[in-house]
């Protein structure tokens, strides 16, 4: 909680800070980059180029401020706000050091936008916040670190690519085997791992991939869509290296799994929808229920572009078929058109996980509600950096 002479500081500022918040990530990752060249190891170079990256932490920034004042999301909600984030920088290695050099640029980037507006008493209850924040987070990465059985110096585990596999149109699989012998971790299906790539030059970045099969004990599957750029945007740099170099027998280092939309303990009725290769966890959900829950009754929903684009159909079919009540329903851009939320088998006690694009799963989620699914029953997994303005809200990867 914020301190009593906090409190009343954050709520008469929180409006003019929320107004710069671009501003104030832009200055923030600026300087902060320039001064430590090294953190862009951390940073996607293509969310940089288009914002996203700022916008997720501008987003978060507001969230918890509002939170902390009572105008934003409730305590379980930024529960679940908290242990996305810290789900995500257990999976980039972030270390409490790390909170250190960050809290310091982004005050002072508070300082830079805002000018003399900034009195000593306004920036230590922005420093509260921020603290306050940060306690939370590295409290609960501490704890996924040691359940993880991870080194704080070395969050990295090397692994032999053993098989590539085409799956669609710009989409391959790539099956991983631990390099040491031993068996792969085990992970709850959809889950992901950061991928860390060293680049020709010299540079290392990091990418998250979630896990498409479920947990075997002898690998691990990741599968990847080659992003191409849009409106000015860059291509995908680590989508376009895994396509274009990395073949069977190469090196990879991989993160531990890591990611909070997993699948719930439970037999009822299971909808999976999916867009692009938003499909991914789904597929690794629907690979465990098949072989521990055969009798739970699943539908599964897909949405992409064409039939030349769509990843994983022929695994979604076999693992289908282990079923004894399984459907699936497809929608394609260049035949059907876009997915038909009232078209859908929705069971009234559906629990609902959804994966794809922002703009697709709001669409998606409208509908359900539309149709008496609450939002406690309604899971999903975002793209990218975390996009806190566009996604839906949620009460749950």
């Amino acid at each position: 909680m914020l301190s009593a002479s906090s409190k009343p500081v954050v709520e008469a500022t929180l409006p003019v800070v929320g107004a710069h918040l671009d501003a104030i990530t832009g200055v923030f990752y600026r300087t902060m980059l320039e001064e430590n060249p090294e953190l862009t190891n951390l940073f996607s170079r293509s969310a940089q180029a288009t914002g996203e990256q700022r916008g997720a932490l501008a987003g978060a920034v507001a969230a918890f401020a509002a939170h902390l004042i009572g105008a934003g999301p409730d305590a379980a909600v930024f529960d679940h706000i908290v242990e996305r984030i810290a789900q995500r920088h257990c999976a980039l290695g972030i270390r409490p050091e790390q909170y250190t050099m960050v809290g310091r640029y982004l005050l002072g980037a508070v300082g830079t936008v805002l000018g003399d507006a900034v009195t000593p008493q306004i920036a230590a209850a922005w420093d509260e916040v921020y603290w306050l924040f940060a306690a939370r987070l590295i409290g609960r990465e501490a704890r996924l670190y040691a359940e993880a059985g991870v080194d704080g110096t070395d969050p990295w585990r090397d692994y032999l690519v053993v098989n590539r596999i085409t799956e669609a149109d710009d989409t391959v699989s790539l099956l991983l085997a631990p390099l040491n012998g031993e068996p792969a971790p085990h992970f709850r299906p959809g889950q992901y791992v950061t991928v860390a790539v060293d680049l020709p030059d010299g540079s290392r970045q990091l990418r998250q991939y979630s896990l498409s099969q479920a947990a075997t004990g002898g690998t691990l599957r990741i599968t990847v869509r080659r992003v191409r750029g849009r409106a000015g945007a860059p291509d995908g740099l680590i989508s376009g290296f895994l396509h274009d170099r990395v073949e069977a027998g190469d090196k990879l280092r991989i993160s531990q799994p890591y990611g909070d939309l997993v699948l719930r303990p439970g037999d009822g009725p299971l909808l999976l929808v999916s867009a692009g290769v938003g499909i991914t966890p789904m597929a690794a959900i629907l690979d465990h229920v098949s072989r521990v829950a055969p009798a739970r009754e699943v539908v599964a929903v897909h949405a992409d572009r064409s039939a030349d684009r769509h990843p994983l159909r022929a695994d979604m079919a076999v693992n289908g078929a282990r079923l004894r009540s399984f459907t699936s329903q497809v929608w394609y851009e260049d035949g059907a058109g876009r997915i038909d939320v009232d078209a859908i088998p929705v069971h009234p006690e559906a629990e609902v996980y959804l994966c794809g694009p922002v703009p697709f799963m709001q669409q998606v989620r409208a509908g359900l509600h539309r149709r008496g699914i609450p939002d406690e029953r309604i899971r999903y997994e975002v793209f990218g950096s975390e996009q806190w303005r566009s996604e839906p809200s949620r009460n749950e990867q």
